[in-house]
Formats: structure tokens, C-alpha cells, sequence
């Protein structure tokens, strides 16, 4: 954790979700081009990228919010990072899993709540996030295809998150709408990509060639 970087930021905390790297039930988008297993190394890759990328950020706490469970070894593997909570995703769609770990995240100032699919994310943009966030009622990084790879609220609100289209190119417009009706001040950056399709895989090797092909080897 670099130097100071808690004591500026003591009130924020970092909330991922995150699914095991188990054969057949992650990345799943991917099975056809990857196979199984292979679709598995990627997101252990992703998974232990974002958790040490969230950790180093330096902003406050760090959860991670594990799928199907807190048991499987690669979630106890990155508590070796830092300091990391482990809790297990609640029932329910992406909307409810997310407003549920904002609304059980203690920090005063707010929450921000990352998937592991975006590795552009960097612990600059984070720190960014939660400096913007404590001068707005929400912060969102928007994801090129459509969705968000970050959103960070200061309070917990069931509304930003009903009735959403996941897994659409409409969440993000979905999403300004809610912020918009209950007249809130969010602030977006630019969209950054996620690996969800085959063509995301082009640029996650020109990208990070090294980490990639080892998380497919």
C-alpha cells in the first residue's frame, strides 16, 4: 500500500465482486473460445489482479463479495495481498448484489463497487473515484459496451439499481435515468473495456501479454 494513501482517503471503501475460478460456471461467455479450464485460469488472472489493484489504491477497506461462496482456495489466496473481508454475494440479480454491498459497507464517505472483468482499472483511477466522490452523490466509470466497470455511491439507493437490463448495452443509460429522477450528482469518466467476448481477448494480449498468456496457459 503506497505511503499515506489510507490517511487521505480513510472513509471510502473498495467493495469487488467476484466469482470463484471454477471450471463451467466463470467467464462462461468465453467456454467456447477457451474451453472451460481455460476460461477458469483467465478469471483467477482477473481476480487477483483487481484485488491487488484495489488493495494498493490505498482508499480504505477492501471487500471481496465471492460467488458461489467464501470457500473456494483462490479467495483465501488473495487475503496473502492485504488486508481483505470476505463475504459471501446475497441471492439475487447484479442491481440487488450490488446495492447489498454498499448498504453493509461501514465507511462514511462511500463505496465503490468493481467487478474483476475490467483490468484497465488502475489504483490512480480509483483514488480518482473517491476524491470525486466525496464532492458528488455518485461516481461511474462506464464500460464500452454499454455498462459500468465502477460505480461509487455515498449511500446506498434501491432505485439506481431497479429494474436495470443487465448484462445489456442499456445499463449505463438505464443508470444515468435513475440518477437523473432522484436528482442526484454523479460525476462519469471516460469508458473503459471489460473481457466478456472473443474480441476482448485481441486486446487484453496487445495489452498485458505476459499475464494473459499465462492465465491461459
Amino acid at each position: 500500500m503506497p505511503p499515506g494513501k489510507t490517511e487521505r482517503h480513510p472513509g471510502f471503501g473498495v467493495a469487488i465482486l467476484a466469482k470463484a475460478p471454477l471450471a463451467g460456471f466463470a467467464k462462461t461467455r468465453l467456454i467456447p473460445h477457451l474451453g472451460a479450464e481455460g476460461a477458469a485460469s483467465l478469471q483467477r488472472w482477473l481476480l487477483q489482479r483487481t484485488v491487488r489493484t484495489a488493495l494498493s489504491a490505498g482508499i480504505g477497506p477492501v471487500t471481496l463479495w465471492c460467488a458461489p461462496d467464501t470457500t473456494h482456495h483462490d479467495f483465501a489466496m488473495c487475503r496473502a495481498f492485504g488486508p481483505l473481508a470476505l463475504h459471501r454475494q446475497p441471492d439475487g440479480d447484479l442491481g440487488y448484489r450490488m446495492l447489498a454491498a454498499i448498504a453493509e459497507t461501514t465507511t462514511p464517505a462511500g463505496t465503490l463497487v468493481i467487478g474483476t472483468d475490467c483490468p484497465a482499472l488502475t489504483p490512480a483511477l480509483l483514488r480518482l473515484a473517491a476524491n470525486t466522490l466525496a464532492g458528488h452523490d455518485a461516481v461511474v466509470v462506464p464500460a464500452e459496451d454499454g455498462g459500468y466497470v465502477l460505480i461509487g455511491m455515498r449511500q446506498a439507493a434501491p432505485r439506481v439499481f431497479d429494474a436495470v437490463d443487465w448484462s445489456t448495452g442499456h445499463v449505463m443509460a438505464q443508470t444515468r435515468a435513475r440518477l437523473a429522477e432522484m436528482d442526484w450528482r454523479w460525476q462519469e469518466f471516460a469508458p473503459l473495456w471489460d473481457v466478456d467476448r472473443d474480441e476482448d481477448l485481441v486486446r487484453l494480449d496487445a495489452c498485458f501479454p505476459a499475464s494473459a498468456d499465462k492465465a491461459r496457459a
